[in-house]
Parts: structure tokens; C-alpha cells; sequence
């Protein structure tokens, strides 16, 4: 079934039409933030509906805060991986394993 992934901001929904510097992927749920205002930090909580099986979801708030120098790129590269230490897969089928790296 088709998936519809939304975001909520400080537990309302996060109106995207009005701030053209966010963007939803409707391929993955990403939230996508451009040039992080002060006004940006709070708690983000990604939504997922599925309209076929009449069932939303969310997940825990995340929050977003601002380093304090303002300044990125100078630091120790950081690594995030993104997928548990064990995946299973059917026979066949496609697996995406995704990792993100931030640093200079």
C-alpha cells in the first residue's frame, strides 16, 4: 500500500506550503531543512498514513537545536548509520542500506 509521510512541528503539522525551505520526500519520509533559522528549533515527529489501511503512525519527537558558535564544518567528521545490525531479505528482493556522513 502507498505511503504519505508528513511532519508535525511542536505537535502541529508543519505547513510546507508557506516555507518553500522545507521539503517532505514522499519516496523516504525525509524531512529536509534549508538554512536553519532560530525559529526552526523545536521538536519534529514524523507522521505516516497509509489511506488503503485507514492507519497512521508517528514516531518519537526529535529535536532540533542550534550549536551555539553557528559554524559547521569545522568539526571531527561524524558518521551516522542508519540501519540496524541485522537485516533481513527475502530472496530476490532489494535492500537499501543508507549511511550519512557531516563534517569537513
Amino acid at each position: 500500500p502507498a505511503l504519505s509521510y508528513s511532519w508535525l512541528f511542536n505537535s502541529s503539522t508543519l505547513d510546507l506550503q508557506q516555507d518553500s525551505r522545507r521539503f517532505v520526500s514522499q519516496a523516504t519520509g525525509n524531512l529536509y531543512l534549508a538554512k536553519v533559522e532560530p525559529w526552526d528549533v523545536g521538536d519534529y515527529t514524523c507522521a505516516v498514513s497509509s489511506a488503503q489501511a485507514q492507519h497512521q503512525a508517528r514516531g518519537p519527537p526529535t529535536a532540533l537545536t542550534l550549536r551555539g558558535d553557528g559554524v559547521m564544518g569545522e568539526y571531527e567528521p561524524k558518521i551516522e548509520v542508519r540501519f540496524p545490525e541485522r537485516i533481513y531479505a527475502a530472496r530476490g528482493s532489494s535492500v537499501r542500506l543508507e549511511c550519512f556522513a557531516l563534517g569537513k
